[in-house]
């Protein structure tokens, strides 16, 4: 397991609650979501549940909408300083962690919250599985097996798209991924027309490449990384690798068709073998060392509800 070090290290940095005295910090934050909102939010094997949005999700809710209320009132007395008419780029919200932490799922709920605020913002979820590179390409130059790691991503399209976002661009055009066909979707995009807030979540986007290199965490106001033990994230991956075998794969458009019919015993160890040698790799070699740049730490039990949050003190 990659640890963040002793926990008197880390409350040098960071702000560590539990959930009850987070749960305190939602303050009178409506709860403005019901259980048939989630059951079209959840991934596969996820619970979360309405009390989950409660303790953890709102009071998080209340922490963005000040955020946000912030950078607006930066930006616009920058805009007042340079005698220019006020813009409003979208407040970007980075959200990280592992392959089968429940990312997505997060990323969903939080975007169903934040477009609930009174004012009823635009939020859009942009997911960088759009800006792997195509198959074709991972298969000549022998990425297929490094699918996810930070090589097999087109960064240069996705630094662009997110500098077009800041830009205050009328219109960004995101690629979109098929998990089915498990590509690129060639000639089809995803909208982005000035959003208030775009959350934009993915494995490796608080990576840093250098010094000198422009990152995808540049362009972000907050960050958010969804942490878990790795015993537990490999139990979620299996389990979920055997809930697809029943649905995904069963399509025989599915690029993991192949799976459908491994018998139980055998479809566990396909699991286990490629959450070890792909998943836990790149955990361990790229994602796991970024989680120290989050502003935000969400970390999971084995219940899959969150059990601490931990926010940067600075």
């Amino acid at each position: 397991m990659v640890m963040l070090g002793t926990k008197s290290e880390a409350e040098r940095s960071y702000l560590v609650f539990d959930r009850t005295r987070w749960a305190a910090l939602r303050a009178s934050t409506p709860l403005s979501l019901a259980d048939a909102d989630l059951d079209t939010l959840r991934g596969l094997n996820e619970t979360t549940s309405l009390a989950e949005v409660e303790k953890i999700y709102l009071p998080l809710s209340r922490l963005l909408n000040l955020h946000v209320q912030a950078a607006r009132g930066l930006a616009a007395v920058q805009d007042a300083f340079l005698s220019r008419p006020v813009m409003k780029p979208p407040y970007i919200i980075g959200v990280a962690g592992s392959v089968a932490v429940g990312k997505s799922t997060f990323a969903r709920v939080l975007q169903a919250v934040l477009s609930r605020w009174p004012d009823h913002p635009q939020v859009e979820l942009v997911t960088t599985d759009g800006f792997l590179h195509p198959t074709q390409v991972l298969e000549v130059r022998g990425l297929m097996r490094r699918k996810g790691f930070p090589e097999s991503y087109d960064l240069r399209r996705m630094i662009s798209f997110l500098g077009a976002l800041k830009a205050g661009a009328a219109e960004v055009l995101a690629p979109v991924y098929s998990h089915l066909e498990y590509d690129i979707i060639p000639g089809k995009w995803q909208s982005v027309r000035q959003p208030d807030i775009v959350i934009f979540e993915g494995l490796n986007v608080l990576q840093h490449p250098g010094a000198t290199a422009v990152t995808a965490s540049d362009f972000f106001d907050f960050s958010v990384y969804v942490d878990a033990t790795e015993q537990d994230i490999e139990a979620w991956y299996i389990e979920r690798f055997l809930l697809l075998q029943q649905t995904a794969f069963a399509n025989s458009a599915s690029y993991f068709h192949h799976y459908a019919r491994l018998p139980v015993a055998q479809a566990q160890e396909v699991a286990r073998g490629i959450w070890r040698e792909v998943n836990l790799a790149n955990l361990r070699e790229n994602i796991a060392p970024t989680r120290r740049r989050a502003r935000l730490i969400l970390r999971k039990g084995s219940d899959h509800a969150v059990q601490e949050v931990w926010l940067r003190r600075t």
